[in-house]
């Protein structure tokens, strides 16, 4: 699960994203609104944590154009003013859910999670390659039946790989579905994420590697 968190107060801010990754989910922030819109087009999260009150674009143009340009993406609006005029005009904006600062971090996360579960896959939609299993529903991976436990990196890589049906995704395309718009382009995560994959789901591999290609699944490697 992406969440984009656009708030101004940098503390908040960090610790709002620091929360939601604790929670399992990949979070990062912006601070403004123009970056948001910048950001949203790019990354395409699965929920916007938006501040109403943003510096440069505002938080209610933000909104709008995250329903008018993305409308399969979910924003829970947060601000300082809990009115019920507020609220309703939040939700005219075309907001899915509204929360008053100050708040509580776990509520934040229950209401996050309730609208990505809007978004989630159908619970028959289930992944295989020979006998390992992933639910994204659940997220759940199991091989031979038996539980598999990932950290959120390596089953967001291995939903990727196994969503691509055995197509090949470059370690460049990784990066820009399992990891955020700031991840150093350079960066060796992939094939560290990918080895530390394989190494848990255990032998025989179905993770495999076209050298200069990129990265897919299936029972077999191909010749």
């Amino acid at each position: 699960m992406r969440v984009l968190v656009v708030e101004d107060e940098v503390y908040l801010a960090e610790a709002v994203a620091a929360a939601l990754r604790r929670a399992g989910m990949d979070a990062s922030w912006v601070g403004d609104g123009g970056a948001a819109v910048a950001s949203i087009s790019k990354s395409s999260p699965d929920v916007v944590v938006l501040d109403r009150d943003l510096p440069g674009v505002h938080g209610d143009d933000v909104c709008a154009a995250i329903v008018r340009d993305h409308p399969e993406v979910r924003v829970i609006m947060l601000t300082a003013s809990g009115t019920l005029d507020d609220r309703l005009g939040g939700f005219a904006l075309g907001a899915d859910d509204y929360l008053p600062k100050p708040f509580e971090l776990p509520e934040l996360i229950a209401r996050v999670e309730a609208l990505a579960r809007r978004n989630a896959p159908g619970r028959g939609e289930v992944y295989r390659c020979g006998d390992v299993r992933l639910d994204p529903f659940r997220r759940e991976v199991t091989r031979d039946g038996e539980p598999v436990a990932l950290s959120p990196k390596e089953f967001a890589v291995l939903e990727v790989l196994m969503e691509a049906g055995g197509g090949v995704i470059s370690a460049e395309e990784l990066l820009a579905e399992a990891w955020d718009e700031h991840a150093d382009p350079f960066t060796n995560s992939p094939r560290v994420t990918v080895s530390h994959l394989r190494r848990k789901l255990g032998l025989p591999w179905i993770v495999h590697t076209i050298p200069g290609a990129g990265y897919y699944v299936a029972e077999e490697a191909r010749p």
